[in-house]
Order: structure tokens, then sequence, then C-alpha cells
């Protein structure tokens, strides 16, 4: 037994960084996976939870901007037919993409002692924003996870000239491009961030008594070098990225006219219409969905950003910044990954509260995300001076280096227990310090916490059931004469666009689809008169329209929204005894 542990206890003593690595990344998975499927959808998970389900009914999908990229539209529909549709699965594909992002930490190891680069996986394992929205069927962290794996693989192929770091990272970009519009941000920021940097070094130039003219030269050289060391593999790899861009963007259109991909394998004279959807008809329905102004006031939004991040990400900041100086002030040389990624994340801060549409903490995600390198930097200059301490025997060192390392694991344990597994759906939480406080982190259409086992309810319901509608929204005009939960037509869900009163349901319709269940909606309260389905919902204001009508149903009153969206579903008590549900 000896004998065959030895050679293993030799790996990990001489391979530490990639050892730790790997412990915080099965960390990281068993953190994301744990529960997954525990909370409620969101009103945007369930909008594109919904029409990948009529997708896999249809077989029709073509990309519409207004619901972000394609790739879960793709992955997802896949993992649903293999494994069946809930919120768990639905959501797997964030959790391990992000679950195994630590691993990108190794990507980095050119620019990053070992300390440094176990503290970017600690990062990108526990900070509790990426966590929380790794748990969550949006592609933000998605994105962000991408854009890391992606820059990592470019340095590699750098420092090494090896071709299959490109054609890694070319994957990367192109899955990045796959998940939503503002990758493009991204690109932005990489080539404003490396004119920063040039410009760093045109600064040393001129301070040095070097011609900036002979310094811009020489770096215009040697990057031409890099570039041609790989030119036999520039063109497979832009191929690369366009085969894997059009299959995600190809529109599909079984059983209908027009271009779409399966279809263009049967008429191969279809492929040019195919690819020209995908590249230029997709540009033209991003831009004009996203490519406008948004109309809001910038201060409330850039009030809410910076909310986010001190309530979820404060200690990550504050060590980005130290690590930041530190490279800058304190090394021999600055680092360029620190300060290009302290570029890249310090523009966000202020960017993305002009950009973004909504109030919604998964936006600094993309702050968060690249922050954390030079924020890793930070965290091992502290553990190596309470090293230092500990080896020179110097006790006052190593109580501040001790109480600083506990504050901020208490700064980032408390909020990733209370808020991501806790009060998931919850407006306010517990402050640390007693009280209550504001949960930022929780967007607006998160349903509030409890509605849970009522749409278990309704599932098991409207599956039992064997004749006529299954769920019945009773609907009414607004004071804007808008219908709230009443669509004339039902029919006109069943593709895109959805009426628009459609979306007042949201996040139902995806719980109602799952279930296969049969949807109609009514103006008319003596509708009740001769139909009496297992389940009707309405918003509580209507209550006392119904109640007289409903005498053999329980009432559940809910907020499909975190607050202000107060729905009562009512389910027929013998409905519920025939489906062997509890009431």
């Amino acid at each position: 037994m000896n004998s065959d542990e030895r050679p293993l206890s030799g790996w990990v003593a001489r391979n530490r960084g990639l050892t730790g690595l790997l412990a915080v990344t099965a960390l990281a998975l068993v953190l994301r996976l744990f529960r997954l499927g525990s909370r409620s959808a969101h009103w945007d998970e369930a909008r594109v939870g919904y029409w990948i389900l009529r997708y896999q009914k249809t077989g029709v999908f073509e990309y519409h901007a207004v619901i972000h990229g394609p790739f879960f539209a793709q992955v997802n529909s896949v993992l649903f037919q293999l494994f069946g549709a809930n919120d768990f699965v639905a959501r797997l594909p964030v959790a391990l993409v992000t679950g195994l992002l630590p691993l990108a930490a190794w990507l980095y190891r050119d620019h990053l002692r070992e300390s440094e680069m176990v503290a970017l996986a600690l990062f990108f394992a526990v900070n509790p924003i990426l966590l929380y929205y790794s748990r969550f069927m949006r592609n933000d962290v998605l994105l962000a996870a991408f854009m890391l794996f992606a820059l990592g693989f470019f340095l590699r192929a750098h420092a090494t000239g090896e071709a299959r770091y490109l054609y890694a990272g070319t994957a990367a970009m192109a899955l990045g491009f796959t998940t939503k519009e503002n990758v493009l941000l991204y690109i932005l920021s990489w080539l404003g961030a490396g004119a920063l940097l040039l410009d760093h070094r045109l600064l040393l130039a001129r301070d040095h008594d070097r011609g900036w003219t002979g310094v811009f030269a020489e770096y215009a050289k040697r990057t031409g070098t890099s570039v041609s060391r790989f030119a036999p593999h520039l063109l497979l790899a832009l191929i690369e990225f366009f085969v894997i861009f059009v299959y995600f963007y190809a529109p599909r259109a079984r059983g209908f006219e027009g271009p779409g991909l399966w279809k263009a394998f049967g008429d191969p004279t279809m492929f040019s219409a195919v690819i020209s959807e995908a590249i230029v008809g997709s540009w033209e329905e991003l831009t004009q969905q996203w490519v406008t102004s948004h109309g809001h006031a910038y201060l409330p939004y850039l009030k809410h950003f910076v909310k986010v991040l001190e309530q979820g990400a404060l200690p990550l900041v504050v060590f980005a910044i130290l690590g930041f100086l530190a490279v800058r002030y304190v090394d021999d040389r600055p680092r360029d990954l620190v300060s290009f990624a302290f570029y890249w994340g310090a523009v966000g801060i202020l960017g993305y509260p002009l950009v973004t549409d909504i109030k919604a903490g998964w936006v600094t995600a993309h702050v968060v995300a690249p922050l954390a390198i030079p924020a890793a930097v930070g965290v091992a200059l502290l553990y190596r001076w309470g090293r230092e301490a500990y080896e020179d025997g110097d006790d006052s060192g190593m109580a501040a280096a001790g109480i600083v390392a506990l504050l901020v694991v208490a700064q980032v344990a408390f909020p990733a227990i209370s808020i991501v597994y806790l009060h998931p759906q919850d407006h306010q939480i517990p402050g640390m310090f007693g009280g209550q406080e504001d949960n930022h982190l929780v967007q607006y259409g998160q349903p509030a916490d409890g509605i849970g086992p009522t749409l278990e309810k309704v599932q098991a319901v409207s599956k039992a059931n064997r004749d006529g509608t299954d769920v019945l929204y009773y609907g009414y005009l607004d004071d804007q004469g808008q219908y709230i939960f009443y669509v004339p037509d039902e029919g006109d869900n069943e593709y895109w666009p959805p009426a628009s009163s459609w979306y007042n349901r949201l996040p139902l319709p995806w719980y109602t689809e799952l279930a296969d269940a049969k949807v109609d909606s009514t103006l008319k309260n003596d509708t009740f008169d001769s139909r009496k389905p297992p389940v009707v919902i309405t918003r509580t204001e209507k209550r006392p329209d119904l109640d007289g009508y409903l005498t053999g149903y329980v009432a559940y009153d809910h907020e499909l929204t975190l607050f202000g969206s107060e729905t009562t579903i009512y389910i027929k008590r013998s409905a519920l005894r025939e489906a062997n549900v509890h009431a």
C-alpha cells in the first residue's frame, strides 16, 4: 500500500499548485450542484425555458436578441431530451462550466505565482455574485467564464507557440459569442486595456530617454512575429469560429418555409441563405434591439451597481485595488496581465450602468470576473506577509494578517450562505450585524419565496387531468387599457412573439409547459358557472370576483416577482385528491 501511495504523494508535492486548483474546482462544482433546482425559476429563466420547450415541440428556432444568444436553446434542448426538463437540468450547463472555471487559473501560470493562481481559483469558486448567478439559467457568468478561458488559452498560445491553445481559445471565444451580445463589450474592453498597456511602455520609454517611436516599432514587430508563428493556423481558427457561430445562430424551420440548418443538408443550395441569416440576420437583429439608448438616468443605475458589488464582492474589489497597486508600484516592474485585468474590470464599473437596460445584479459578474485576477494578487500578498511574519516570529504581524483573513472569510461566507442558499428568493435578508437589509443580488423578476410547493401542485393536477382545460387564467384590463393575464387567442403563444399579456404570467408558463398543460384565459367571471378547471389563476385583487364561484377550491396567494405582483392560484380540491397531492 505504501509503495502505491508514494507516487501519488510525490506527484502532489511536485504539482502543489495544480493540486490546489483541482481541489478548489471540486469545491466549486459541489457548491453549484447542491440543491441546484430548489429555487423557483426567475422571470427570465422561465421565459427562455418556455421557448426552448416550444422549440422542441415545433422544431422552429430563430435568434431573438431580446432573449440573448442561442446557447441555451441549442444546448438545453439536447439536455431536456436526454434527462428531462426541470429547473435543475436547465441550470446545469451554467453550473458545470462555471464550476470548472477555477481550472482556468492554470492557464495563467506564466503570469501568476502559485499562491496567486489558487487565490484566483477560490475567488471564481466562492465569490457570492459569481456563485449565485452560476446557479441560474442566464448567460452572464457563462459569458465571463468562456472569455476568461479564451484569454487564458490565447496567452498560453503566445507563451508556448503551440497551435492547440489557439484552437481551444477560438472555441471558447466562439461559445462566448453564442451567449450574450455584450461579448462585443469584452472585445472593446480588451482592446482598450491593451492600448493602455502599450501607453505604459511608451511612457516608460520617454522617461528612460528611449524614443517612443522605436519602442512602438519594437512592439509592433514583436506582435507580428508572434502572430506569424500561427499563420498556417489562423485561417483554420477563423473557420472554426464561424462553424460554431453558424451552428448556434442558424435558423431551424422544420415543416415551415424558409432557410433551416437541417433542411440545408437535404438541399445544399440553401446553405448560403442559412449562413447569411446566421451572420447578417443576427447582426441586424442585435443592432435593432440593443444599439439604442435605454433612456434611463445614469446615477441610479450606477448606485445600484455599486450596492451589488458592496454586498457581494467588497473584499474582491478591495484586494483588486491592492493587487493592482502592488504590482504597479512595489514589484520590480508592472505585470501586464494584472494591469490588463484591472483596467478591463474598472471600466466596466463605469460602463455597465450606462448600457444595461434594467437594474440587475447579474451584470456585475462582468466586472467581478476580471477583477478577480488583481484581487488574487492582493490576497497572495497578504498570505506572504503572514507567512513572513510567522517565519520571523512576528506575533503582531501574524495577528494582523490573521484578523484581516478572518474578516475577508466572513465577508465572503456570510453573503454566500445567506443569499445563495438560505434566502435566494427573498427581498430582504438578515444583516451580518443584526437587523434586516435589502438583498441587492436578487433581481425583481425572481418570485418571492414559498411558491415552489404550489407550482408542484399545479403541475401534478394538470398531468392528472384528463379532460378540457387544465389551467384557466382570469384576466382583466388595467388602468392603461392593457390586458393582464388574458390572451384572446392562446395559439398566439405557441410561436414567437407571444401576446404582450403573456408576459404577466411569468414564470408560470415555464411550469405549465413542463406539465404539457392545456391553458386558456377569460375575462368573464360567469365563465365559471359552466367551467370548473382544476387550476384557476388571477391577480389577488380580483379574488372578490371569483371566491363565490370557486367554493370547491383551495386558494394560494403568492408573489410572481419579489413584490407588487400578488397572484392567487386556485386548485380544485377534487383535483388534488385525484393527483394524490395534499392541499
